[in-house]
């Protein structure tokens, strides 16, 4: 089974790790990374922080929130990041997700 470890709570909402490769055809969930972080596939080329857009709009699309609740906490311009999701619960986020692993 897939780690719980890729969501964690925080005080307003909760935190997504993801591992991101940019350059894909479209932007999709392609599996746990590790223990404790999904990777994501994203369209478009790591430039001009674009790779972190796709990222924060594609997980907003999923949890039903709007892209300005979601945001990039750490890691802006490595292929490790931890999104932050305002207003959601981490069990509500990992569910969600958990759903989309293959």
């Amino acid at each position: 089974g897939v780690s719980k470890g890729f969501v964690t709570r925080t005080r307003d909402g909760a935190e997504a790790k993801l591992r991101v490769s940019p350059g894909a055809r479209s932007t999709s969930i392609a599996g746990a990374y590790g223990e404790d972080a999904i990777k994501l596939r994203v369209a478009g080329p790591p430039v001009e922080g674009r790779a972190n857009v796709e990222a924060e709009h594609y997980l907003a699309e999923l949890l039903g929130v709007t892209a300005s609740d979601v945001s990039v906490a750490r890691g802006a311009s490595s292929r490790s990041k931890t999104l932050f999701v305002r207003g959601v619960e981490a069990e509500e986020v990992r569910e969600i997700l958990s759903g989309y692993l293959p």
